[in-house]
């Protein structure tokens, strides 16, 4: 699933994309900003190793993968505005 984000990414911005992804049970974060915080960053990544995590806990395989792509924001491609 595809975020774009004109401008910098939060930690909120990265809550609210965890919010819709564990909904969905997504497989794939990609994030396309022009900035993103640290705090972000790390939110991200604790998400995908908690997920990882729990299905090695309950026997299932199960990962998410997150992409960060940083710089440019193109109107071209689709994706959820943040």
């Amino acid at each position: 699933m595809l975020f774009k984000k004109k401008g910098l990414f939060t930690a909120s911005d990265a809550k609210r994309v965890i919010d819709i992804v564990s909904r969905e049970n997504e497989r794939e974060i990609i994030i396309m900003c022009e900035k993103i915080d640290d705090d972000a960053k790390r939110r991200l990544w604790d998400y995908a190793k908690g997920v990882e995590l729990m299905s090695d806990l309950t026997g299932e395989s199960r990962e998410v993968k997150v992409e960060i792509l940083e710089g440019y924001v193109s109107d071209k491609v689709k994706g959820i505005e943040l």
